[in-house]
């Protein structure tokens, strides 16, 4: 039966890219001319013009340069977002990798990441009655600045959620964990097991001095499975993180989990590298985006059209033409920043992005309730338009509030999860994604439904449960960082310190992957076609919302006026009475 082929969407991470200009227009035919106009588009303002002119370059190495002018002017005058979507469109990986980091550095001497954007947006929640997708669950996408893949930037989101603790709570729990029960069986489950960071870091850098491993209980945290509280003991220099914790397991895929949840552990390799990205020396924001080349997308849009163009498409070559898309699109580079990429939080962020990506377009299935694109697309048929749009899905850190006491000295981390948001793109003749600020119902169904079963979720595919370990890792990274605990208590970090003694192990990092494709009929005649979003957490935003900041009499005296318990030489680790 003669079917019509569209294709509806690409749920491919993407890329805030310039329009590029044909080849002549500007009649800049030599490298020092198109230096030269380069020069005169950014002195007017005319960023979006330079960066057209910076695409003519005859090869990667002088595009990605007149990009860098372009983003570095873009900084200079504090448009950093701007700056973002020049730096992701450098063809070059290195020239990117150079370009995030001077925006990052730069952007922290101005105040914080997107400190402007998170501002507007905050103002507009707080201002109108909404709904809002990323608050209600339902209504309209909010406001973000443009990014893509997995991005962890704590540092605007501790501001954004940080709250004074009034009920006086968490000063009860303070006595309580200065109870220690020195428990020597760390298999026995508890439901707080305090862990102290300062430590273990100097038991680690004992253990290394003398030319011993790192035991298995200190890579394992203890068994911690999650972080609800960290407490400051400023008499001692103790940094302490505390949370439910058990014995653990390996699973058949070489997974630690705990014996009894099944829950990954946190894992020390984790702790050190988000500690040494969030530091002086860290560049404050790490992530990692699945990119599919601009050629291939260019190729794609083409075979569309040129398919289109003949007309209906025989019912019995779908499954061949669908194949041809994916083939047609290629391969797709993988880039990590922020942290190595060789690093375990660089391997488990990759995994969860595309892992994502397959449940969107249907090819895993592992919760019922969060059903892919296409079952979505199955009660509204109607919505299948036929543009060649870019479906775009991104991952991001979802807190209820961290709250902490009037003194800083412990903080509590409430309602972890993880939010899922979309926007629709449509794709240029040249193969660039422009994005719209909007997202169609069935993308923002789909987005929503994994929001709200994201736990369901976590529960049966470990890798979700992982990122999300690594999330709150860094979310206590950032704290130390943004509440300069570090410095209040004078520890250097040692063994845990960027070039400290302590490496963690290295994995073969990933640099591609292959595109993956799927399709669906609906009415018997049109075909839809999805070819695997991305994952964002901005979790500094969490330390800087003052709607979610608490100061809390029940957290004063947690920490502030007392002492750590008194543990043997060498130990740790305690559970709470």
């Amino acid at each position: 039966m003669p079917m019509k082929p569209f294709l509806s969407g690409l749920s491919v991470p993407l890329l805030l890219m310039g329009v590029v200009a044909a080849a002549g227009e500007t009649g800049v035919d030599t490298a020092a001319a198109r230096r030269q106009f380069v020069e005169q588009q950014i002195a007017a303002g005319e960023f979006g013009s330079a960066r057209a002119t910076a695409s003519l370059g005859a090869d990667v190495a002088e595009q990605s340069e007149l990009l860098g002018q372009i983003a570095h002017a873009q900084i200079q005058a504090g448009d950093f977002d701007a700056a973002l979507g020049t730096v992701r469109s450098m063809p070059s990986a290195s020239s990117r990798t150079q370009g995030r980091v001077q925006r990052a550095e730069q952007q922290s001497l101005s105040g914080g990441t997107g400190a402007d954007f998170d501002t507007l947006i905050d103002l507009i929640q707080r201002n109108t009655s909404g709904p809002w997708e990323d608050i209600d669950g339902v209504g309209g996408p909010s406001p973000t600045p443009y990014e893509t893949g997995v991005r962890v930037d704590p540092r605007g989101l501790l501001g954004h959620l940080s709250q004074r603790e009034v009920t006086g709570r968490l000063k009860a729990l303070g006595s309580t964990a200065r109870q220690a029960d020195l428990n020597q069986d760390m298999a026995r489950p508890s439901e707080l097991r305090m862990v102290s960071i300062t430590r273990l870091e100097r038991a680690v850098a004992d253990r290394l001095a003398a030319g011993q491993p790192v035991v298995e209980s200190m890579l394992q945290l203890a068994g911690l499975t999650q972080i609800q509280y960290v407490f400051i003991y400023p008499e001692q220099g103790e940094i302490v993180i505390a949370g439910p914790a058990e014995g653990w397991k390996q699973t058949s895929a070489g997974e630690t989990v705990g014996i009894e949840s099944e829950h990954p552990t946190l894992q020390l390799d984790d702790l050190v590298t988000v500690l040494r990205t969030f530091s002086p020396e860290g560049m404050n924001i790490f992530g990692c985006s699945i990119n599919p080349r601009q050629e291939g997308l260019k190729d794609l849009k083409q075979f569309v059209e040129a398919s289109q163009a003949k007309g209906a498409l025989d019912s019995r070559r779908t499954a061949a033409w669908a194949k041809r898309l994916g083939e047609t699109l290629g391969r797709q580079d993988i880039e990590i920043y922020g942290v190595p990429a060789e690093s375990r939080a660089a391997r488990v962020i990759v995994e969860a992005d595309y892992r994502m990506k397959l449940i969107g377009i249907g090819k895993l299935e592992p919760v019922a309730n969060i059903p892919d694109y296409f079952e979505l697309l199955a009660q509204n048929p109607a919505q299948a338009t036929g543009a060649i749009d870019a479906l775009r899905w991104w991952l991001t850190m979802k807190y209820e509030n961290v709250l902490h006491a009037d003194d800083h000295n412990a903080f509590e981390i409430r309602g972890s999860s993880v939010l899922c948001q979309s926007e629709n793109q449509f794709l240029t003749e040249q193969g660039e994604r422009v994005q719209t600020g909007q997202s169609e119902p069935t993308n923002r169904l789909f987005a929503s439904n994994f929001t709200q079963h994201y736990n369901e979720l976590a529960a049966v595919d470990p890798i979700f449960a992982d990122m999300q370990n690594v999330f709150d890792l860094a979310l206590v990274a950032a704290l130390i960082r943004h509440e300069r605990l570090d410095e209040r208590l004078d520890w250097d970090r040692g063994a845990f310190a960027t070039g400290g003694a302590y490496e963690p192990v290295r994995y073969t990092a990933p640099l591609e992957c292959e595109s993956v494709v799927n399709h669906r009929v609906f009415n018997g005649k049109d075909v839809v076609v999805q070819v695997a979003g991305g994952v964002q957490a901005d979790l500094l935003a969490v330390v800087r919302d003052e709607s979610t900041r608490q100061s809390s009499p029940r957290l004063a005296g947690v920490a502030a006026s007392s002492r750590a318990p008194e543990l043997p030489v060498g130990r740790w680790w305690w559970d709470a009475r």
